[in-house]
């Protein structure tokens, strides 16, 4: 079937959706942790209970990639059916996370909100190739990428948005402030708005052979052994770009689950207090305990806005791809590997600042990487494997985002970050260094149609 070049604002409506997912995600990598440190965990505690967000990845992408090739639905299509479900669920688990009581109860519905934004994320990424014609693949991810930006930007910010609004900051020890829980309530709400924009706004394409596709549909179901032959057989560029995202993602998960910690006490000086040294039978002692947990959270407050920052910066660089790539091919390759050595170096530059208000320019340096591997993997991968398999390799290239994560939350950070020190900050020196690997390892891609489409 030959697919019709897209206008911009087709593209952004089906796009659009993102947004919600973005904010979603956003919520979670900046104040998940901030979350863990209220209900009372250490910072070497805070990569294991991140667990959750890359197992249920590795879970869910790949069965939602497999099920969506081989869904049809009357009115919603092969994706939109998905966009749905996840939306309403994770809607429902954001609302709930920062009214958790205990560190247990946190864990469980980051479980939970990270399984069903994976069910809407993942469609969302078949969806840019179902829809556009190679010529238009950069152009669509780049969009994409420029719709998550935004919602990186203003969810990043929210908590601190709200406070300025007169929410409080203050909370009784074990308590996560309502400037938290009311910025996670709006994320619930904007997340089901935003994907239901995009169900109602977007067609799909019927699959070309109908009879085809329901006698397949109905043939046993193979599920594990189709995707155990899929991996054996990904192409080689598959294999390559998995080694990029591996160094792109650790480094990634290494930001989400350490910067709070890391940048509230090495730049704020205002570390999350630990109760147990405290004598809250004392009243000095309690109040002095509650000061130091306010100004904790204030400063983590600032810290998800200067996060946000690493948004702002994807979406700026994504709009100045998309008007580039909407006329000119680029080479990817390239693009991508400068785009990783530059956010590596705003990691490593996170160390050695001595102002807090110089946190944004490390951050921006981030968000150009950021807004490279929203794009550039996806379209050099939409250009190596078939077109009617698409769902569910790009389930599977999701192993090569969620696999490092793993590694990275059962002591890869830990590890790694001891070997310089025992300061929390030492954990951005770290993904610093992974990030400016992934970039060099960008030489690995040869493949000319993933390089650069030529018409």
């Amino acid at each position: 079937m030959e697919k019709r070049k897209l206008s911009f604002w087709q593209i952004w409506n089906m796009s659009f959706g993102f947004l919600g997912i973005q904010f979603g995600f956003a919520l979670q990598g900046g104040f998940m942790s901030r979350i863990f440190q209220t209900l009372g965990a250490s910072h070497d505690d805070i990569p294991l209970l991140w667990i959750a967000a890359p197992l249920t990845g590795l879970l869910v992408q790949p069965i939602i990639g497999y099920m969506s090739d081989r869904t049809w639905h009357s009115k919603l299509g092969r994706r939109r059916p998905y966009f749905l479900v996840g939306a309403v669920l994770s809607s429902i688990a954001l609302f709930f996370v920062p009214h958790s009581s205990a560190l247990w109860m946190a864990a469980g519905f980051l479980w939970i909100l990270d399984a069903s934004i994976n069910i809407s994320m993942e469609p969302f990424r078949a969806l840019v190739a179902d829809k556009l014609p190679e010529s238009q693949r950069s152009y669509g991810f780049v969009v994409q990428t420029l719709v998550i930006g935004i919602g990186t930007w203003v969810a990043s910010n929210l908590p601190w948005m709200v406070s300025q609004l007169g929410v409080s900051d203050a909370a009784p020890q074990g308590v996560v402030p309502m400037s938290v829980k009311v910025a996670f309530a709006i994320g619930a709400i904007i997340f089901l708005l935003s994907v239901l924009y995009t169900i109602f706004t977007t067609s799909e394409y019927p699959p070309e052979d109908m009879e085809a596709f329901e006698k397949e549909k109905q043939k046993k179901n193979r599920f594990i052994p189709d995707i155990v032959n899929n991996i054996g057989n990904m192409p080689l560029t598959m294999k390559k770009l998995g080694v990029i995202q591996f160094f792109s993602w650790f480094a990634f998960f290494t930001m989400w689950s350490m910067a709070n910690p890391a940048l509230t006490e090495h730049v704020f000086n205002a570390p999350a207090p630990i109760e147990s040294s405290y004598d809250m039978s004392v009243l000095a002692q309690e109040e002095a305990f509650n000061v130091a947990n306010t100004t904790f959270q204030k400063a983590s407050n600032l810290v998800g806005s200067a996060m946000g920052i690493y948004g702002l910066t994807s979406m700026v660089f994504a709009l100045l791809l998309t008007f580039y790539t909407s006329k000119r091919n680029i080479n990817r390759k390239y693009v991508h590997m400068g785009s990783l050595i530059l956010g590596g170096l705003g990691f490593i530059g996170m160390y050695y600042i001595s102002s807090p208000e110089n946190l944004k320019y490390c951050f921006a340096l981030v968000g150009v990487a950021w807004g490279s591997i929203l794009s550039m993997p996806y379209a050099m991968l939409s250009s190596s494997v078939d077109p009617k398999k698409m769902g569910v390799f790009m389930g599977i290239f999701n192993m090569f985002i969620v696999i490092p994560q793993i590694i990275a939350a059962l002591g890869g950070i830990n590890y790694v970050s001891s070997l310089i020190g025992d300061q929390a900050i030492n954990a951005m020196l770290v993904a610093g260094g992974s990030l400016i690997i992934a970039g060099l390892c960008n030489f690995l891609i040869t493949n000319k149609s993933a390089i650069s489409y030529q018409s």
